[in-house]
């Protein structure tokens, strides 16, 4: 077994629950060993253990006391007095950062980097639990830990009210519709967001699954990402949307995070006339790292896809860089390689394919060809002419397709020189074009049949009829 690092603490300490009046205490024991580490299951499903890269827990440290700092300032303390709490609180995030790696511990066993945001969110549930566990003395937990005092100090600053502790989800998600005391209406968040499009049902499901937007503020946080996605072309109505999908684009900075992020996109290549586009299809992209982005990027171009190539590719899928290189991207590429199929090519022209599994969506559509003899080298050629063939079901496309086929009198070698034909609809082009066909007595290209546009397979049936009574006055 491979070395790892630990952070040493006594063998078990107490976390104690002050009252003003009284003494009594409640103790909450904590493990002897906090481990940061990444694991990777070995072929006897046994553990392998490596120290996490100094880099990378440095990084996160960086993050975790960042998101004390601003949980601390919202419970009422000043900038001044966090920062002096986080100065002397070391050993209080290491502990943070342990529970951030126990709950993502499977991310870590894959090496997959977590977004800023999954951090901050991980911290943040952990932080609300000890703030409901500990109220008023939360700042003595952070402080003291792992041994916090036995008395009350009196120079502790006190975390000020109207909210000693965190309320429940549900909670918390049922409040958004109250009225505010004091204004007498809505709170303007909640007038803001429903001015956009959404309605209370929205905004509380968001809460319930991203609880940290209710701390977020309508001027200081919420408004201007909205506006800068407004400046950016993107529609009003799909504001509701982008939220619903990824509301913790509203915890961005905009000068320190979304705007540089989406700089670097741009230098890669990405349309910056394409953003409201982008935006709506994958929000979460303007949430992940530098070095996830680029570890992306540096994939692509080990297939010879150039720079305008691959920023074609990121304004297109954008979901593309959500793909794990060495658990979806690189076994993907090898799959299709077996195939036969320049899987530079296809990264280009379906890089859908690669978010698919292999066993549940690639394998059987392989063998649904090859159950009906077509050889592995007909279906690379397939594929590599028609990229999204792989990303259709088998029940509600292939087979039903493919039965209709059959009746339709074609060698199957058509299918080999346009595969397109799966993806035209069955009911609205396939039958139809194919039933006016038989009855104009010709016979056309199965390409002919689908891809022309209505006027135009009017014209080649027309020609098509005509040639054929030419030859019949001729043989008469």
């Amino acid at each position: 077994m491979k070395t790892f690092s630990t952070i040493q603490s006594p063998h078990q300490f107490s976390l104690t629950r002050f009252y003003t009046s009284t003494t009594t205490r409640t103790k909450l024991t904590f493990p002897a060993k906090v481990f940061f580490c990444q694991a990777k299951t070995g072929t006897d499903g046994s553990l392998n253990l490596k120290v996490t890269p100094t880099t990378l827990l440095v990084a996160e440290k960086e993050e975790a006391k960042a998101v004390l700092t601003l949980f601390l300032k919202k419970r009422g303390l000043s900038t001044a007095v966090a920062s002096k709490i986080i100065n002397k609180s070391d050993l209080f995030i290491d502990h943070l950062l342990s529970k951030l790696h126990y709950k993502h511990k499977s991310r870590y066993l894959v090496g997959r980097e977590l977004t800023t945001f999954e951090i901050r969110d991980a911290l943040l549930s952990f932080l609300e639990s000890l703030l409901e566990e500990h109220g008023d003395n939360l700042v003595d937990v952070v402080e003291n830990y792992p041994d916090p005092p036995l008395k009350e100090k009196s120079t502790v600053v006190p975390i000020p009210p109207p909210s000693p502790t965190v309320e429940p989800k549900k909670l918390k998600a049922s409040r958004v519709s109250e009225i505010d005391p004091v204004a007498g209406k809505l709170r303007p968040h909640i007038i803001y967001l429903m001015e956009l499009g959404m309605d209370i049902e929205q905004i509380r499901s968001i809460v319930r699954r991203f609880p940290s937007f209710v701390y977020y503020s309508l001027e200081g946080k919420v408004k201007p990402v909205v506006e800068f996605f407004l400046e950016l072309g993107v529609p009003k109505e799909d504001i509701p949307t982008i939220l619903t999908k990824r509301p913790q684009l509203c915890g961005i900075s905009l000068s320190e995070n979304l705007k540089p992020t989406m700089m670097f996109l741009e230098s890669l290549g990405v349309d910056k006339k394409q953003w409201a586009k982008v935006i709506y299809r994958f929000p979460a992209l303007l949430t992940y790292s530098r070095q996830k982005l680029k570890e992306s990027v540096d994939f692509l171009q080990e297939f010879g896809i150039s720079d305008e190539s691959i920023g074609k590719i990121l304004t297109r899928c954008p979901t593309i860089v959500s793909y794990s290189v060495e658990d979806n991207l690189r076994p993907t590429a090898k799959y299709f390689h077996s195939l036969g199929v320049d899987v530079g090519i296809l990264l280009f022209r379906c890089p859908q394919n690669f978010g698919l599994s292999i066993e549940a969506n690639l394998k059987p559509v392989t063998e649904f060809f090859l159950e009906r003899g077509y050889t592995v080298e007909e279906i690379g050629t397939m594929i590599s002419r028609f990229g999204a063939l792989y990303t259709f079901s088998l029940t509600e496309n292939l087979i039903p397709k493919w039965d209709f086929f059959t009746t339709m009198d074609y060698p199957t070698s058509e299918l080999v020189k346009f595969p397109q034909f799966f993806g035209y609809s069955l009911e609205d082009r396939i039958k139809p074009r194919y039933a006016r066909m038989r009855e104009s007595g010709v016979r056309l290209l199965l390409n002919q049949v689908l891809s022309l546009s209505s006027s135009n397979f009017d014209k080649a049936l027309k020609k098509k009829v005509e040639k054929m009574q030419v030859e019949q006055d001729v043989a008469a």
